[in-house]
């Protein structure tokens, strides 16, 4: 989802959809930067949610599996003027489709970001200090970039976990990740 404020909404999805259409879509050999889902499964699922999405919003871009190549391909996709509560804002796609949903403001933007089950990662860009701190501490999601692309977690070095249905809020990837294979046990005893 990229929820975006009104003021500058028309202004981020035109650049938003020049730089998707440039992907080059394929495999690590290709120098692609758009690889496949994993299966036909998956795939499926992305089809069916973009035929969703042009009944929930207007499709900007993409849209369609990728013709002639061998693999479980779909073409970037972008969908605008999606309702925070349809199904392309509220369900995990897991696939090169993104929302745009238009916020009132700033505060309007959180306030739709929280309202969904889900809650595995976060990006806020804003050149509004006061604006980045109140996010950090009102964006509910396991991990929050501020100003940075949304991917990017260092493993070994940086905690990477979510919460509501995108993890148990526990973290992976630093000294974080071994409390996973460790029991807690209390004892007590009458002295």
């Amino acid at each position: 989802r990229a929820i975006v404020v009104e003021s500058v909404y028309d202004e981020v999805l035109a650049k938003v959809k020049e730089k998707v259409e440039k992907l080059i879509i394929g495999t690590p050999e290709e120098n692609a930067y758009v690889g496949p889902v994993s299966s036909e499964r998956s795939i499926k699922k992305v089809l069916e949610m973009i035929e969703v999405g042009k009944s929930e919003g207007k499709l900007i871009t993409g849209g369609k599996r990728v013709e002639g190549k061998n693999g479980y391909f779909v073409h970037p996709t972008i969908f605008s003027d999606i309702k925070p509560d349809g199904r392309l804002a509220q369900e995990e796609i897991f696939g090169p489709v993104l929302s745009f949903i238009k916020a009132k403001d700033f505060d309007d933007a959180i306030e739709i970001a929280n309202n969904t089950k889900f809650g595995l990662t976060g990006a806020i860009y804003s050149q509004n200090v006061e604006k980045l701190q109140k996010g950090a501490e009102k964006f509910f999601v396991g991990n929050l970039y501020l100003n940075r692309k949304c991917t990017g977690a260092l493993v070994g070095a940086h905690p990477f976990g979510g919460f509501n249905m995108s993890g148990t809020d526990s973290k992976a990837g630093s000294k974080d990740y071994l409390q996973l294979f460790l029991q807690a046990k209390m004892t007590s005893k009458k002295i």
